[in-house]
């Protein structure tokens, strides 16, 4: 049976009934823009964090639903993660905005409504209405100044016009922000290594590389290839267009030198806006022995000698950065 409570997280008004053969309670929130399961233990972290806190992990949860969890579930581990997630860009949250308030219209050039506090007969806690807890989930705002703020960006930018004091309608130049966003949304299982794959690095794929990504929830795609001058393939391409985000480790041997595929593959992918998780052998960081254009972003370093050690970082790096993919076991 639902009972009505309060949401662990914003401590707003919220549906929650006992989870299943665990001792967490699951949650229908709206500030968290819907629903997820909390354990316990949790629970109990989750008394006196701050508000941005707060925010960053309701985005967690947002991310988790788009990429396929029907119930996200929180645990302590998760909390950890959400102590190194990086807030969100605020483009990349006026642009989420945008999106949500595509998904709630009945056809196309429909109003949506846009009352986000003080003018609903039943308000949360904080103040907002239901429609701007929604808001303010799905772009990780603290507040209606910020969802307000946000908005006003949305109709400066031509995305949406006011058609009343509450009321708005998407453009057709927000249409088109929200198809092209939509071609370059990846919410995919699959991360593609690009990596130097010799047998010198075989173990290091099979014993660290593979089981990082699958620990974090994703599955690892690779294609052997030479060397490329310059290219890249038409089958790389298009595994890096299908993929969540790319893995790329810049260790190269003494003898042949850095792997000008790997880069070329690298600087592909952040072209196309995904997030990279750059690694590399660390006697190799530790003498600078990366190119110059990629030292300015953080590498993950490892030895032979410590492969659980890389696999743990590398997975908690990807659950940090991207969040937990859609084969997470929790």
């Amino acid at each position: 049976m639902f009972g009505s409570d309060k949401c662990p997280i914003w401590g707003t008004e919220a549906k929650i009934w006992p989870s299943d053969g665990s001792d967490g309670r699951c949650v229908n929130s709206a500030r968290c823009g819907g629903v997820y399961e909390i354990t316990r233990h949790a629970e109990t972290n989750l008394r006196g964090i701050d508000d941005v806190f707060k925010a960053r992990l309701t985005t967690w949860l947002v991310d988790q639903r788009r990429m396929g969890s029907e119930m996200p579930h929180v645990t302590v581990k998760v909390l950890e993660f959400i102590q190194v997630a990086l807030p969100l860009p605020v483009h990349d949250r006026v642009i989420r905005l945008l999106n949500h308030f595509a998904s709630k219209q009945t056809h196309i050039g429909a109003s949506i409504d846009i009352a986000i506090s003080g003018l609903s007969e039943h308000l949360y806690t904080d103040g907002l209405s239901e429609v701007g807890n929604f808001c303010a989930a799905v772009s990780e705002s603290l507040n209606d100044l910020e969802i307000g703020f946000l908005i006003e960006q949305l109709e400066a930018s031509g995305y949406i016009k006011k058609t009343g004091r509450e009321k708005c309608q998407i453009t057709l130049d927000g249409y088109r922000k929200i198809e092209e966003d939509s071609r370059r949304e990846k919410i995919s299982k699959n991360a593609f290594v690009a990596m130097w794959f010799g047998e010198e690095m075989q173990h290091v794929y099979d014993g660290a590389i593979a089981p990082g990504i699958i620990d974090a929830g994703y599955e690892p795609v690779r294609i052997d290839k030479k060397q490329h001058n310059n290219k890249i393939d038409d089958e790389i391409v298009a595994e890096i267009r299908r993929a969540r985000f790319v893995v790329a480790d810049f260790t190269h041997g003494p003898k042949e030198g850095m792997r000008g595929g790997v880069y070329y593959e690298a600087g592909f992918a952040r072209g196309l806006g995904l997030e990279v998780i750059s690694t590399c052998e660390g006697s190799l960081l530790k003498e600078n022995k990366i190119h110059f254009d990629t030292r300015q972003f953080n590498h993950i370093g490892w030895s032979s000698s410590e492969l659980e050690g890389f696999r743990k970082a590398l997975s908690n790096r990807i659950s940090a950065t991207i969040g937990d993919g859609p084969l997470r076991n929790s």
